[in-house]
């Protein structure tokens, strides 16, 4: 069963910076694409960046002047730097990992909190 471990949230004031990791248990080749969402108490889950091994990162676009994702393939790790955070940005943030072709399935992080507040 493939694992994704998500570390790094936190609280942190307005204006702070954060860096979480996504480590995935198998290699992260196996997937077409691999980023974060995040959901916020009573909303629902939105795509915050996703990574393609091939091709550019997409961002939202509340947060792509802000936040950089990346993915390292010998450590088969995914990371979220978020910089100048805002209390919008307060939210669980879930790793997630799609595989190939359309009916390829999504493997999913457990979560981690952020929260911005001073």
């Amino acid at each position: 069963q493939v694992q994704l471990v998500e570390s790094g949230g936190g609280l942190v004031q307005p204006g702070g910076s954060l860096r979480l990791s996504c480590t995935i248990s198998v290699s992260i080749w196996r997937y077409a694409a691999v980023g974060w969402y995040r959901q916020a108490p009573g909303k629902q889950r939105e795509m915050v960046a996703t990574v393609y091994p091939t091709g550019p990162t997409n961002y939202a676009d509340g947060v792509k002047d802000r936040f950089t994702a990346s993915a390292d393939s010998d450590m088969n790790t995914v990371y979220l730097q978020m910089s100048n955070l805002k209390s919008e940005d307060t939210a669980v943030y879930f790793c997630y990992a799609r595989e190939f072709g359309p009916d390829g399935s999504t493997d999913w992080g457990q979560g981690t909190q952020v929260t911005v507040s001073s």
